[in-house]
């Protein structure tokens, strides 16, 4: 794919300064990994610099997709899962067991509302979705009877072989609720190797960002609403740190009237029904993504608390009768800002 230089007109909106001819100019790639189109923006002093560094970035997401998709049987990810369970701990890639490690430490502070286990259910839901039709109660609760994130055993971090052990019959893992955070975060970390720090990746809504355009605070990021449709008018200015969004906007089945969410409760297993899209800031985008998931599962009330014990901020965009209410943690309050997109190609949506 041809790469090409992008406009960057964001410094008129706060007063900073656009970068002079000659100097750094932003270069941006798209590509389709994970199932959706990952984009990576990138400030170079020439063309054959961002080239290096954009190739070297998406060969990192697509080794991470091959190693962790659930729809390819001969993946890492599904040979680990297919002989369930395991009467003893089969040795796992480096990638894997950071990612599952990952994982399991936001499933135990999120109660199992992020679940990597969850494999049998959204296996179950997807074609509940091809059909139009809800799961048979009996195929659901063999699913629910497989999830639980507690039957999930990691070797230590000090264990010089990494290891997982699957101890429940027919358990299988999805990480479609992290893999995208973890893939965006690594390849932020290899555009760093080859010298580009003024980055930003975006997983189709699962943004990290490294430096600042130059003169700018931080990469404008548009808000998600509930309507795809709708122009967006609420941006942060990120640096240095990741958003995710999660929600029904794009992905959602209507069943004998009930819209339901592409999004599985591990508790009851159904999608969820509750419309609302969730902003969450982290340090990463490893854990941005997955507290996206597990707070859209929680709901506002308890999403926002979990939020705030894990030192994280969060935006609740919520459907209502009277229309559409937001419920914000403090700290992402502070960095909202409303403003005209002055150029379609300025802001990066979630």
């Amino acid at each position: 794919m041809n790469i090409i230089p992008l406009i960057c007109l964001v410094g008129a909106i706060l007063g900073g300064e656009t970068p002079a001819t000659g100097e750094l100019k932003l270069y941006g790639e798209t590509q389709p990994h994970m199932g959706t189109e990952f984009t990576i923006q990138v400030y170079a002093a020439d063309q054959a610099l961002a080239q290096r560094g954009l190739a070297a970035a998406f060969r990192e997401i697509g080794r991470l997709d091959r190693m962790m998709t659930d729809y390819d049987p001969q993946s890492e990810l599904s040979r680990l899962g297919a002989s369930s369970p395991h009467d003893s701990e089969v040795e796992i890639s480096d990638d894997l067991w950071q990612i599952l490690t990952a994982g399991e430490k936001v499933s135990r502070a999120t109660g199992g509302a992020f679940d990597v286990t969850v494999g049998p259910l959204t296996k179950a839901w997807r074609q509940a979705r091809r059909q139009k039709q809800l799961p048979a109660a009996d195929k659901l609760a063999a699913a629910l009877a497989a999830v639980g994130y507690e039957h999930l055993k990691l070797s230590p971090p000090d264990a010089k072989t990494k290891t997982a052990q699957l101890t429940q019959p027919n358990m299988r893992l999805d990480l479609g609720g992290i893999a995208q955070g973890y893939a965006a975060d690594r390849a932020l970390e290899v555009l760093n190797e080859h010298g580009l720090s003024r980055a930003l990746v975006n997983a189709s809504g699962d943004i990290v960002v490294a430096d600042p355009p130059p003169g700018l605070p931080g990469w404008k990021i548009a808000l998600g609403d509930l309507d795809p449709h709708q122009a967006p008018t609420k941006f942060i200015f990120l640096a240095n740190a990741a958003i995710s969004n999660s929600g029904d906007a794009y992905q959602f089945v209507e069943v004998a009237g009930q819209r339901y969410s592409h999004i599985v409760d591990p508790q009851t297993g159904l999608g969820l029904t509750s419309r609302m899209s969730v902003s969450v800031l982290a340090p990463n985008s490893t854990t941005a993504d997955a507290y996206a998931s597990a707070v859209c599962v929680l709901g506002p009330e308890r999403g926002l608390k979990l939020v705030k014990e894990a030192e994280l901020e969060a935006l609740f965009v919520i459907a209502v009768e009277e229309g559409v209410e937001t419920k914000a943690t403090r700290g992402f309050e502070k960095q909202i800002v409303t403003v005209k997109c002055l150029d379609p190609n300025v802001s990066h949506e979630q």
